[in-house]
C-alpha cells in the first residue's frame, strides 16, 4: 500500500501576538461558554499574551452579571495566576452568566476580554421531568427482508427500532427557553423542526449506574412566541445496546431499553417560569430508523418517514402514550466534557469495483466516524448496503475479520426521490474504507468524529516520516476519544482500558486540551472502585471479572497527579485523594512483604511486548511504587503532612524491596529487558552508584538487538524520555527513525495512518496479525509523542513545576532531523520552540508565556558562541546559569527569543 496522508483540519488556532499583557481564551470549568454547569462556585480561567518580554500578569479582577445585576465583583487581586474560583451570589439554575476579566501588568496597564456560561439544575427540588420510555408489548424486534441471508444480519434480528417522542407546549411570551435533556440511551432532540445542538451520541457514555450526564440547550429562537413542538429520537447507544466482546448482554447490565428525559424551563417578562417535563402525555411511535447500534450499524427505510412529525400541526394521534419509567434525578450530573461532534469532513482519494458491482471507496485516513451518503436515481425500495473496514485484503476487498462480531453495517432504503441524502446519528465505526452495494450513482463523504476537545499543540520536524508518526498518533487520539477514552473504534470493545489511558495520558494533554475530557472520566474511575480499593481494567466498569491489574489500576493515581502538573487545578487531586490512598492501600494490604505478586488481576505485564516478556514482578513493583509516590505528594500539595509522610515512606520501603528482589550487583533488572530497566530507571529504583551500570545493560540490549526495540503498552513511552535522560540520544533518534520491524517506521511504510495496536498488526511474513485482537487504530504505542514534544523539540516544566509557571525549552537535535518545532497552549498562554541547524550554525526560536520564568538549554559544544538576537548574552541581558560541554544554560520571563550557536556535532 502506498503512504497517503490526509490533510488534517485539526490543527492549533493562532494565538494573539504583540501588543500590551492581555487576556484571551477565557473558560469555565475548562470549557469555552459551557451551558449547564452545575457547581456553586465553578472555575474560570483565561490564557495571558503580550508582545513585551518580561510582562505578567500582577492582578485581576472579575465580574460576573446575570443581565443588568452583578453577581461577583472579586475587586484587584494581586498574583499572577490565569484563575479563580467563583465567589460571588449564590448562582441560580437555568441562568446565563456573563463574565469579565480585566488584568492589570506590573507597569500598571490594563486589558479585559469576556464570556459568559449558563447554570443547569442546581436544587434537586427543582426537577419537574419524569423517565419516559415506551412499552414493550408494542415493541416488535427488526426483522431483516425475507431475501436478505446474508449471514450477519441474524445478529441484528434481534434489534428494536429507535422510538420517536413528541410533545407540544403551550407557551406565553418567553424572555428564554432552556431544556434540558439525556437520555439512558442515545438521544436526538428536536424542536419545532429543527435539530437542537451539534453534539453527537449524546449524552454520552457514563456509569450509568451511578452518573447520567445531562445537557442544556437554550432553544429561545427556535421557540418564538407560538407553541414549541418538543421531539427526540432514542436509541440504544451503550445503555442497552452492543457493547464489548459479550455484544448485547454485556450492555444491558445498564438496562434492557433505553428511556428519555426532558425539562424545558420558560422564563417570561414578569419573573414567572413555566416548568414542562416528560410525563405520561407525551406521544411515541416507530419510525424510519429501523434499527441504531453502536457496533452492528443502522437500518433507515426512508419510505416510513413521517414528514412533520416535530411540528406542532402533526396528527400524532395513531401514535401511543409513552410509559413513565421512573423518577430518579440523583443520577443526573451535567455534562463535565465537550461533547462529540463531526469535527471534519474527508472526500475519498480513491474507488474501485470489484466484479460483483460492489465499489469500495478510500478516504485516506482511518478515522472514528460515519459517511454521509448521496443516492442518486434509486427506485423506491432499492437498498444501498455501506460496509466499513480499516484495510483491504489482497484481493483489494474489504478486511473485516478483525472487527470480530461487529457488523459495522448500513443500510439504506431510499424512497424513490431524485437526489436523497443519509447520514447515520446512532451508530460509529472506525474505518478508511467502505464498501457500498446496491445502487450505482452514490457519493460518499468521510465525517471523523470525537469528543472535541480543542487542539493544545503542535509538532512538526524536517522529516517525513516523523511527520507521518505525529499525524497518525494524532488521528488515533481522535478516534478513541469518543465520549470516553477507548481502546479501539471498529471492532465489538471500545473499552476505556485504564492503561491504555494512563501511558497515552501525557501525548494526549500535548495534543488537547483534555482537562475536562479526564475529569469526567476519573469520576467514573472513582465510582468503580471497589470497596476494598481496586481499580477495574475498564472505565466504565462493565466487565465486573476484571480489576485490581498493575499498571491498569493505577491510573487511579497516575492520570490525576499529570492532570495537575499540566493545568494546574488543585482540585482534581482533592477529588482523588481518597481513591489514590485506597488504591495503594488495597496493593499493600495485599502484598506487605512490598513485592507486588498477590492480588494482580489480570496482570496483562508489558503488553503487546515485541519478542520478550518482561518480568511481571518488576512491572508491579516498580508501578506500585511510583502510585505510593504520586499519593505522597498530591497529599503534600493539599496540606495532608499525615499522609504525605505515610506513603513517602512506604514509597522508601518499596523502594528498598524492589532492589533487593530485582537489582544484582552489576545493576541487572531480573528479566533483563528493556521494559524492566525503562521503568526501574524513570521511576528511581535503582541505587545510584548502579544507575550507569543499568543504563548500559539496556543500551547493550537495545545494540544486540541492532538498535530495535521489543517494549510494549508499559515501556514504550518510557524509550525516549529515559535514553535522553542519560545522554543516549543517538539510540532513541535510531528507534524513532527505524523502518524494520518492530518500529512506528514499519506500519508507516505500509500505509498506517493511524497507530496500531500490534507491532505485527501486518508483516511482510505473515500478512495480517492475529484476527481476534488487531486494531489498526489504537493509541497505546503512540505514547512516544510526549517525547517528540519535550525531547525532540524541548517543550516542557520542570520537575517542581505545575501548570508550566516554570516552563524547560530543552531541545534534542539529532538523527535525520534539520529542524523540528512545537507550540503549545499551556494554561499561562502559549509557549513554543523551533530548531534548525544550517551551515554549522544552531537556531532557536522560544516564546515564552507571560507570566512564566523558563529555563532554556540552547545545545552547543561552544557556549561562548551563543547569541540572542545577533548579541553575546550578557549585552543581551540574558541571565546565564550555567554552561556545560553541551548546552548554554539560560533563564528568561517571557517573550520571544532567537539563540543562534556554533554547531559542530
Amino acid at each position: 500500500m502506498g503512504l497517503v496522508s490526509a490533510v488534517s483540519e485539526w490543527s492549533l488556532p493562532s494565538a494573539p501576538e504583540g501588543g500590551a499583557l492581555h487576556p484571551y481564551d477565557l473558560r469555565c470549568e475548562h470549557l469555552d461558554t459551557p451551558q449547564g454547569i452545575a457547581g456553586r462556585a465553578p472555575r474560570l480561567s483565561w490564557r495571558l499574551a503580550s508582545g513585551r518580554r518580561g510582562d505578567a500578569q500582577a492582578a485581576y479582577r472579575i465580574t460576573v452579571r446575570s443581565g443588568d445585576a452583578l453577581a461577583w465583583d472579586s475587586g484587584w487581586i494581586d498574583g499572577q495566576d490565569p484563575h479563580a474560583l467563583y465567589a460571588g451570589a449564590p448562582l441560580a439554575s437555568f441562568a446565563r452568566y456573563t463574565w469579565r476579566v480585566r488584568v492589570r501588568s506590573a507597569d500598571g496597564e490594563e486589558a479585559a476580554a469576556g464570556s459568559w456560561f449558563g447554570t443547569g439544575v442546581l436544587h434537586a427540588d427543582e426537577w419537574a421531568a419524569a423517565w419516559i420510555g415506551h412499552d414493550p408489548e408494542t415493541l416488535p424486534p427488526f426483522e431483516p427482508p425475507a431475501d436478505d441471508r446474508e449471514p450477519r444480519t441474524v445478529r441484528t434480528a434481534s434489534l428494536p427500532p429507535p422510538r420517536y417522542f413528541r410533545r407540544v407546549v403551550d407557551l406565553r411570551p418567553a424572555t428564554s427557553v432552556r431544556i434540558v435533556c439525556t437520555a439512558r440511551g442515545l438521544y436526538e432532540l428536536r424542536v419545532n423542526g429543527h435539530r437542537v445542538g451539534d453534539g453527537e451520541l449524546t449524552p454520552g457514555w457514563t456509569d450509568y449506574r451511578h452518573r447520567v450526564a445531562y445537557q442544556v440547550y437554550d432553544v429561545t429562537e427556535l421557540v418564538g412566541d407560538g407553541p414549541a413542538c418538543v421531539g427526540a429520537v432514542l436509541a440504544d447507544g451503550w445503555w442497552s445496546g452492543s457493547l464489548g466482546w459479550d455484544g448485547r448482554q454485556q450492555a444491558q447490565r445498564y438496562g434492557r431499553r433505553p428511556e428519555l428525559l426532558v425539562q424545558l424551563v420558560a422564563d417570561h417578562a414578569d419573573g414567572s417560569r413555566t416548568v414542562v417535563g416528560t410525563d405520561g402525555s407525551w406521544r411515541e411511535s416507530t419510525g424510519p430508523l429501523r434499527y441504531a447500534d453502536l457496533l452492528m450499524g443502522e437500518w433507515y427505510d426512508a419510505r416510513l418517514e413521517q414528514h412533520g412529525w416535530d411540528l406542532p400541526g402533526f396528527d400524532d394521534s395513531s401514535w401511543a402514550p409513552a410509559r413513565v419509567t421512573g423518577t430518579r434525578h440523583d443520577v443526573l450530573v451535567p455534562s463535565a466534557a465537550e461533547p462529540v461532534r463531526v469535527t471534519e469532513d474527508l472526500t475519498p482519494v480513491g474507488t474501485r469495483r470489484d466484479g460483483a458491482g460492489r465499489t469500495v471507496v478510500d478516504l485516506g485516513q482511518n478515522i472514528a466516524g460515519r459517511v454521509r451518503l448521496t443516492v442518486r436515481g434509486a427506485p423506491a425500495g432499492t437498498r444501498v448496503t455501506l460496509r466499513h473496514g480499516e484495510a483491504l485484503d489482497e484481493d483489494g476487498g474489504l478486511y473485516t475479520a478483525n472487527l470480530r462480531s461487529a457488523e459495522a453495517t448500513d443500510h439504506y432504503v431510499a424512497a424513490g426521490l431524485p437526489e436523497e441524502t443519509f447520514e447515520p446519528r446512532f451508530t460509529v465505526h472506525g474505518f478508511r474504507y467502505v464498501e457500498v452495494s446496491g445502487h450505482d450513482d452514490v457519493e460518499v463523504l468521510g465525517r471523523a468524529m470525537h469528543s472535541d476537545t480543542p487542539v493544545a499543540g503542535e509538532f512538526s520536524c524536517s522529516d517525513d516520516m516523523v511527520r507521518r508518526l505525529t499525524s497518525n498518533l494524532r488521528w488515533s487520539q481522535r478516534g478513541n476519544f469518543v465520549s470516553v477514552p477507548t481502546d479501539c473504534p471498529q471492532r465489538d470493545e471500545r473499552l476505556g482500558w485504564t492503561a491504555d489511558a494512563q501511558v497515552f495520558l501525557p501525548t494526549a494533554c500535548y495534543n488537547a486540551d483534555v482537562a475536562a475530557f479526564f475529569t469526567g472520566w476519573l469520576a467514573d474511575l472513582r465510582c468503580a472502585q471497589t470497596a476494598e480499593g481496586a481499580v477495574p481494567d475498564v472505565v466504565p466498569h462493565v466487565m465486573t471479572e476484571r480489576h485490581g491489574t498493575p499498571a491498569w489500576g493505577d491510573a487511579a493515581t497516575v492520570v490525576p497527579w499529570h492532570l495537575y502538573r499540566v493545568y494546574g487545578d488543585e482540585r482534581v487531586l482533592r477529588d482523588s485523594l481518597p481513591s489514590m490512598c485506597r488504591w495503594v492501600d488495597h496493593v499493600e494490604r495485599h502484598n506487605p512483604g512490598l513485592i507486588w505478586r498477590d492480588r494482580v488481576g489480570s496482570h496483562y505485564g508489558d503488553w503487546l511486548q515485541a519478542g520478550v516478556r518482561a518480568s511481571r514482578d518488576v512491572l508491579a513493583t516498580a508501578y506500585f511504587a511510583l502510585s505510593a509516590g504520586l499519593t505522597a505528594r498530591a497529599a503534600a500539595v493539599l496540606g495532608r503532612a499525615d499522609l504525605a509522610e505515610r506513603y513517602a515512606g512506604l514509597r522508601a520501603r518499596i523502594g528498598e524491596a524492589f532492589v533487593r528482589e530485582f537489582v544484582s550487583a552489576d545493576g541487572r533488572i531480573s528479566g533483563d529487558t528493556q521494559t524492566g530497566y525503562l521503568l526501574a530507571l524513570a521511576h528511581e529504583l535503582v541505587p545510584d552508584d548502579l544507575v550507569p551500570a543499568a543504563v548500559g545493560h539496556l543500551v547493550a540490549d537495545l545494540e544486540r538487538r541492532g538498535r530495535r526495540l521489543t517494549t510494549g503498552f508499559a515501556g514504550v513511552g518510557l524509550l525516549g524520555p529515559v535514553l535522553s535522560a542519560y545522554g543516549h540520544h543517538d539510540l532513541a533518534y535510531d528507534l524513532l527513525h527505524d523502518d524494520r520491524y518492530p518500529s512506528w517506521g514499519y506500519s508507516i511504510k505500509r500505509g498506517a495512518t493511524t497507530i496500531w495496536e500490534r507491532w505485527d498488526g501486518w508483516t511482510e511474513e505473515h500478512g495480517f496479525g492475529p484476527v481476534a485482537m488487531n486494531s489498526f487504530n489504537h493509541y497505546a504505542l503512540g505514547s512516544v509523542g510526549a517525547w517528540l514534544y519535550s525531547g525532540v523539540a524541548g517543550v516542557g516544566q520542570e520537575e517542581d513545576s505545575v501548570g508550566f509557571r516554570r516552563p524547560l525549552i530543552r531541545p534534542l537535535p539529532g538523527g535525520r532531523l534539520r529542524w523540528a518545532a512545537a507550540a503549545y497552549d499551556t494554561p499561562l498562554g502559549r509557549l513554543s520552540s523551533r530548531w534548525e541547524i544550517s551551515g554549522g550554525e544552531l537556531t532557536l526560536e522560544v516564546r515564552v508565556p507571560p507570566g512564566a520564568l523558563a529555563t532554556v538549554h540552547v545545545p552547543t559544544t561552544d557556549p561562548s558562541s551563543v547569541r540572542e538576537s545577533g548579541k553575546p548574552l550578557a549585552t543581551a541581558g540574558i541571565d546565564v546559569i550555567k554552561s556545560t560541554e553541551a548546552a548554554s544554560v539560560c533563564r528568561v520571563g517571557s517573550g520571544r527569543y532567537t539563540f543562534t550557536a556554533s554547531w559542530g556535532r
